[in-house]
């Protein structure tokens, strides 16, 4: 592993940004207005810039308000975003697949771009299309959303499969196979443990936060982790107010009357020193979730303030180490663990994929018409 030069230590790689669907909404999908000020969104190049965001994993999820193969539709979409935004700005973006690109584009001083999925419902149950969106480039899959899928309960939805299928386990060790990552963020405690039990490879979770600090379903229980910790996996703390405090939580539970209580810097810090004492240093991450929620906590606006934070854990006592691993270290040891195999698969030398992997997910003998 080469090393990164002392003025990196705080460079950071996020886990989740929805920069992808914000510029759906507020620019029609253009990706040249992005060089500027934009103050209609959370992210933009002098942000990033600005904020020492070293990578970027962009989140490409769609509204589940569609369904089965528009989902597909619109993910791909999203990935043509993620490309698109690159090529515009390639002083400043690289697209990049392994640590080892995310190194050499820290190394020119420009943002490693990764993809990541948000919703094991956008492969549409085929994990045909999983394997194509791994080509695009897609290094994590969330294996839910919001929503309890066909294979996997949600952490907000009603479960019904008391966490993976069976279908949900072969889609772990499908994306095991070809070098995406699991994610954990948004599914409920009993997929995670699932997820656990059944990757052969360590672990994220893209954006979450403590359930002992803040009793938010989206939250990650202390056995889970622990777990990941174990597993050498990350937990990549949110910035997301509900995630982070008691009281707001409850003031939003209650109808969000009145003043909403105040949640700032200290809160995700509180959270980052938690996963590092139960997980461990070596599990600690940031993915803010930036573009993905309306309001962030006070101090913690836009992708520019990143620094804000990391003066905050400096006050606590964090050592350098300490604060490069949450930075980018340990994101990018997970990513390395899965590295080879996401590039064997690329050049075909992978092996074959199980008999349950190629199963076409569409059934046309019941069709009228069918040949």
């Amino acid at each position: 592993m080469s090393a990164l030069p002392q003025d990196a230590v705080d460079r950071i790689i996020d886990g989740h940004n929805d920069l992808a669907w914000g510029s759906r909404l507020a620019l029609g999908y253009g990706v040249d207005a992005l060089r500027g000020s934009v103050p209609a969104l959370q992210t933009d190049i002098p942000r990033l810039v600005a904020g020492g965001v070293a990578g970027q994993f962009w989140s490409v999820w769609v509204d589940p308000v569609l369904e089965g193969a528009e989902q597909v539709v619109a993910t791909l979409e999203q990935i043509d975003f993620v490309h698109r935004l690159v090529e515009a700005h390639p002083d400043r973006l690289t697209f990049t697949r392994t640590a080892a690109d995310a190194r050499a584009a820290m190394a020119e001083g420009r943002t490693a771009s990764f993809i990541g999925i948000e919703g094991g419902e956008q492969i549409g149950g085929s994990l045909a299309v999983l394997r194509q969106f791994a080509r695009l480039g897609a290094r994590y899959m969330t294996l839910t959303w919001s929503r309890t899928g066909a294979w996997a309960d949600s952490a907000t939805d009603d479960p019904r499969h008391g966490g993976l299928s069976d279908f949900g386990r072969e889609v772990v060790r499908e994306m095991n196979r070809i070098g995406v990552l699991v994610d954990l963020s948004h599914v409920a405690p009993s997929t995670m443990r699932h997820a656990l039990e059944e990757s052969s490879r360590p672990v994220m979770v893209s954006h979450s936060g403590a359930q002992a600090l803040c009793d938010h379903p989206r939250n990650v229980p202390d056995d889970v982790l622990a777990m990941v910790g174990a597993n050498g996996g990350v937990v990549m703390v949110a910035f997301v107010p509900t995630f982070l405090s008691q009281e707001r939580r409850d003031w939003w539970t209650a109808g969000s009357e009145g003043e909403a209580p105040f949640v700032g810097v200290r809160h995700v810090a509180d959270h980052l020193d938690h996963v590092r004492r139960v997980a461990g240093p070596h599990a600690v991450g940031i993915g803010a979730d930036f573009d993905g929620t309306d309001v962030m906590p006070d101090g913690l606006a836009d992708v520019s303030c990143y620094p804000t934070l990391f003066a905050e854990l400096r006050d606590r006592g964090w050592s350098e180490d300490d604060l490069a691993a949450a930075a980018h270290g340990n994101v990018l040891r997970v990513l390395e663990a899965s590295d080879a195999d996401h590039v064997a698969f690329l050049a075909g030398q992978a092996g074959a994929p199980t008999a349950a992997a190629v199963v076409p997910a569409v059934d046309t003998t019941t069709r009228k018409g069918a040949q």
